[in-house]
Formats: C-alpha cells, sequence, structure tokens
C-alpha cells in the first residue's frame, strides 16, 4: 500500500497505519503551523490533537532577561547591588584583592553572602566581605560543629585500634558526646581513645 499524502489522510488511526520519519512529521506540523519541535511522540501528539481539531502552536520565545552587572567592582560596591555570585567573577575579585590564587571563598563568607541576602542588607559592601575573609569582622558565622564532627569520626575511623568496634559511627559518637561536653579540644586522637575506651558504651 503506497502511503497517501498527509493532505489525504481522514484521521489520526489512518495515520498511524504509516510510517513517519521525525524530519517528516516536523515538516508537516511546521506546514500547518502547529508545534513543530521535540521527539517523534511530541510530534505525534500535534498530529493526533490536530486530528481531533484541537491545535497545538509553537511556543512563543521566551525573551531572555539580562542581568545588569556593573563594569567595575570596587571594595566598596554594594554586595547585593553587585550581583553576586560565588563565580569566576567575583573569585577573580577577590583574587586581586589578596593576592591568593586561586582564591576560595571560606565558610563564613559563604553564611554571609546567605544571611546578606535573605535580609537584603544593601548597606554591606564586597569590603566588608573581604573584613569577614580576613577575620577583621563577623556578620553570620558557619556552624563548626559540623566541621568537627566530621573530622572527628574520620579521623576516629582511621585509627586500627577502632576496629575493635564492629558500629564504628556509633563508637565515634559516644565518645565525641565526651569530648563535646567537656572542656577538651574537639579533636580526635589515639590518646584519647585509650583514655576513655572504658566508656564507649553502644546501646
Amino acid at each position: 500500500m503506497v502511503r497517501p499524502e498527509f493532505e489525504s489522510i481522514k484521521d489520526y488511526d489512518e495515520f498511524c497505519k504509516y510510517y513517519w520519519y521525525r524530519e517528516e512529521l516536523i515538516g508537516i506540523c511546521k506546514a500547518y503551523g502547529l508545534k513543530c519541535s521535540g521527539s517523534k511522540i511530541e510530534l505525534n501528539a500535534v498530529i493526533k490533537s490536530y486530528f481531533s481539531g484541537e491545535r497545538i502552536l509553537p511556543e512563543k520565545k521566551k525573551v531572555k532577561q539580562t542581568k545588569v552587572y556593573l563594569k567595575e567592582l570596587t571594595l566598596k560596591t554594594g554586595l547585593i547591588e553587585s550581583g553576586f555570585t560565588f563565580g569566576n567573577r567575583f573569585r577573580e575579585f577577590f583574587s586581586d584583592q589578596t593576592g591568593v590564587k586561586p582564591f576560595k571563598f571560606n565558610v563564613d563568607m559563604v553564611e554571609t553572602v546567605k544571611v546578606v541576602k535573605t535580609t537584603g542588607d544593601e548597606s554591606f559592601t564586597l569590603g566588608d566581605l573581604l573584613d569577614i575573609y580576613y577575620g577583621k569582622k563577623t556578620y553570620a558565622q558557619y556552624d563548626r560543629s559540623a566541621l568537627q564532627w566530621n573530622k572527628f569520626v574520620k579521623d576516629f575511623c582511621k585509627d586500627e585500634a577502632t576496629k575493635i568496634y564492629s558500629e564504628r559511627l556509633k563508637a565515634a559518637a559516644a565518645l565525641w558526646k565526651i569530648v563535646r561536653e567537656s572542656d577538651m579540644k574537639k579533636e580526635y586522637s589515639h590518646g584519647l581513645f585509650e583514655e576513655y575506651k572504658d566508656r564507649i558504651t553502644i546501646h
């Protein structure tokens, strides 16, 4: 059976009797002013809708809104005003200020930016953020307890002596509880383990 021209096909069931390449489907959709992008399945759906009396039209192109960035950044530039991100533009700016290459934002800078943006503090400048980097001022500090715990567990598990516990994470947590509730350094050491291993209880 020779495939008829699309114009002479009466309904979708008849249309489905024949094989159509994606390029052909695109051509049909274009010719009838229908949406002509997408996979074969999507194009078939457009044609099915056409046969049922519904026209799926091409999507209107979205006009991209270009963000207005200040051409020049200075230490007096407001963080919000600058459109601050943790991308290369600002990494290079702080690299120029500090002489550190590659420049890495520290956790207090990250936390500060989050709070400045959340509160909409337009008085906070890039210079203030540099002061955060140098520790000259504080604004919003990262909760370091999570970092301390992560390092504590890592170091605990590196110690061969702790292999006596089948559930090392629970054992590390028990020892951490002792350390956390004391004025001891929040760091793991083998000496600490030897001193407190009799008090490590796993429930």
